[in-house]
């Protein structure tokens, strides 16, 4: 019985090429991890949101929440830097939501994308207050 180990044809499989993972897959990654964490009302600065909110209603220009939106990266061949824009709801630890944020994040692109990340830098730009409406919510007084 032979192993095939790959050496008659030049090395192993893995080691025949690079992989090159583009910016917009780790901020999908980061983004979409750090809106699962508990005590993260949304990604983004309310400029954004807003923005983000009327593109939402323009048929044909694109579907659903941006996985991007609040989330900028430099990626390398090896490492990774993610900065995230958050708002957290009102009440919440937000250290303690900060911290949680940062692990998940670094945890899940390490894991998916294989690139060490060197730091998750994070700015939280508001606070969910609970009378306030949601966004999308018509802002009509009267009917």
């Amino acid at each position: 019985m032979t192993e095939n180990t790959g050496a008659r044809y030049g090395g192993a499989p893995g080691s025949r090429g690079r992989t090159t993972i583009a910016d917009v897959v780790v901020e999908k990654i980061a983004g979409t991890v750090a809106r699962d964490v508990p005590g993260v009302y949304a990604l983004g600065s309310g400029f954004a949101r807003s923005m983000g909110s009327v593109r939402e209603r323009i048929p044909g220009a694109g579907s659903g929440k941006s996985a991007t939106r609040g989330v900028s990266v430099e990626v390398g061949e090896l490492q990774a830097a993610i900065d995230l824009e958050i708002v957290v709801d009102y009440g919440v630890s937000v250290t303690d939501v900060a911290g949680a944020v940062r692990e998940n994040v670094i945890s899940a692109v390490e894991r998916m994308a294989g690139r060490e990340v060197v730091e998750v830098n994070i700015m939280v730009s508001d606070v969910k207050l609970p009378d306030e409406e949601d966004e999308g919510e018509g802002r009509q007084r009267i009917q």
